[in-house]
């Protein structure tokens, strides 16, 4: 008689290791997300995606050779499905750039988190408790002093980043869900060849079919071919390639390690990195309904982290 085999149980949750990664990690990227926005007059998305990408891919080889890692991937068809919804999330958070100030599109898209507490009661079976729903509640209202709909200040610019949100949101409940058992590396190796297809792909289709002058013009981050680089820009992707690397690949590990609202919830580290980059590289101060609006957002983050934050350390005890 065969014995049954018994069922891999998951690996308890790291919640400290996954806060502390995830910190590191959005402070690398807001000083990334910067460096794309100062060069965005000069060079094109689709250079940015590959030759960025190129560099960071470099690292994470590397990083593979020099650890003796293998890069199998258990489940290739959710680790695409993962990167697609990452180049999205990033290519409509890029585009918004263009058009918004560093900390309004850094607020905008860090209305992840809370679309990451409401996916995760139908995605993985964790009930939000009314301490949830009512950080929901602060977060929106927190946006809401931001964005301010209905008033001159208003831009429909800000689709961009809401929607990079949603995509963002969905690929880290994915990561949990579907991509636990993935290495880390591997699931960042397989998002950097996904930039790479993505840039040199439409890099290609607008070379053989090239956009209206007019629109190119007024939309040259889009829809210009490439862009001529001198020895500066190509230093500037090649660091914008060590943050990425670092950034994707610290993501994945703690969004693999801890509860998503936990990790969800420190991704607001962001926005205070954001801030400062901004003041200092385009002098552009946030106001004092930005100001006000992160701190209701942090609030938010705060009540929404709390019974998840208790759960996630009685299911590791």
């Amino acid at each position: 008689m065969t014995a049954r085999p018994v069922p891999a149980q998951p690996a308890p949750d790291q919640v400290a290791r996954g806060i502390g990664l995830i910190l590191l990690s959005t402070a690398a990227m807001a000083l990334a997300d910067a460096l794309v926005k100062l060069a965005s007059s000069e060079l094109t998305v689709w250079q940015i995606f590959a030759v960025r990408s190129a560099f960071a891919a470099a690292c994470l080889l590397a990083l593979v050779r020099w650890q003796g890692q293998r890069m199998r991937t258990h489940s290739p068809g959710w680790v695409v499905v993962r990167s697609a919804l990452l180049v999205a999330c990033w290519l409509a958070y890029y585009a918004s750039l263009t058009m918004l100030t560093l900390p309004v599109a850094a607020v905008a898209v860090y209305t992840n988190p809370i679309i990451t507490t409401l996916l995760c009661a139908p995605a993985l079976g964790e009930r939000v408790t009314a301490r949830q729903w009512l950080g929901v509640l602060v977060g929106f209202a927190g946006v809401a002093v931001i964005l301010r709909p209905g008033t001159a200040a208003f831009s429909w610019a800000i689709v961009l980043p809401l929607m990079a949100a949603v995509f963002y949101s969905l690929a880290m409940v994915l990561t949990r869900s579907k991509c636990q058992r993935e290495n880390a590396t591997a699931l960042a190796l397989w998002l950097h060849v996904a930039f790479i297809a993505t840039g040199l792909g439409v890099a290609a289709l607008l070379a053989l079919v090239p956009a209206d002058p007019a629109q190119a013009a007024a939309h040259p981050f889009l829809l210009r071919v490439w862009s001529a680089m001198d020895a500066g820009s190509w230093a500037l992707l090649a660091l914008l390639g060590i943050l990425s690397a670092g950034y994707f690949l610290g993501v994945a590990r703690a969004y693999q390690i801890a509860p998503p609202q936990i990790i969800g919830t420190f991704d607001y580290g962001y926005l205070v990195s954001a801030a400062v980059w901004s003041i200092v590289l385009f002098a552009e101060p946030p106001s004092p309904s930005t100001l006000a609006g992160i701190g209701l957002i942090t609030v938010a983050g705060v009540l929404v982290a709390a019974r998840a934050g208790k759960a996630g350390q009685n299911r590791a005890a």
